[in-house]
């Protein structure tokens, strides 16, 4: 799909880990309109949780297709899924999910409460962790993801990066929003000659845990732009 059009841009969505692949490492990396980010489910950071969930994978199986990505392709950023209060969860593996989230920085996450879902082996299994735990335990996974992707995206404070626009802004027209490659939204100013589909260079002034704000520097040839990276 990469090599049809290299001006446009390509989002990988998602695998499960036991399916990911080198190959699919060094593609990414080798296509400049391949984006630099995997959403990559995780669920927990409890192995014994992990196969109850028949998931066949192990956490050192996950962190090592981490390793991996983040050597083969340097700037990758990853999101992933967590569900909170999956039957006979203790707080140990609790604990072990929020070491997993530590260790790995995801830069995003879906995360949610468990809830029985017809078809799967733990439709069969007693729900037995009660409401207020999950309730409690998903809060600490949501408030560590926040503080991690904070942390993250502080960084970026004064970083130039190029970004696709998408369209205005959820909460004003006088503003647009884009999506780096890495899959971080990015909101700039309005501006007449600036529309969707637009590719812009634009410096990092603002973030927040969710959101980049830049000002424009300038729109870009993707043209020029992708013979300069592939060369």
């Amino acid at each position: 799909v990469a090599v049809v059009d290299r001006n446009v841009r390509v989002r990988f969505s998602t695998s499960h880990p036991q399916d990911f692949s080198d190959k699919l490492l060094y593609t990414i990396s080798e296509h400049p309109n391949l984006c630099n980010y995997i959403h990559l489910p995780v669920q927990s950071g409890s192995n014994r949780i992990l196969e109850l969930m028949n998931r066949t994978y192990t956490i050192e199986h996950y962190l090592t297709i981490i390793e991996k990505a983040r050597k083969i392709i340097p700037d990758v950023t990853f999101s992933t899924d967590i569900i909170s209060g999956f039957p006979t969860e203790t707080y140990e593996d609790h604990l072990a999910t929020l070491e997993v989230m530590r260790e790995v920085r995801y830069d995003g996450a879906y995360m949610f409460k468990y809830s029985p879902r017809e078809g799967t082996k733990a439709y069969r299994m007693e729900d037995d962790v009660d409401e207020a735990t999950k309730s409690k335990r998903l809060s600490e996974i949501i408030d560590e993801q926040q503080k991690i992707s904070y942390e993250i995206n502080q960084s970026l404070m004064g970083v130039e990066t190029e970004i696709l626009i998408e369209g205005f802004s959820k909460k004003s027209n006088e503003f647009l929003a884009g999506r780096t490659d890495t899959n971080k939204t990015v909101i700039i100013p309005l501006k007449e000659n600036i529309k969707k589909g637009d590719y812009i260079k634009v410096k990092i002034n603002k973030a927040t845990s969710g959101t980049l704000f830049a000002d424009v520097i300038k729109k870009i040839d993707l043209t020029k732009s992708r013979k300069q990276k592939t060369a």
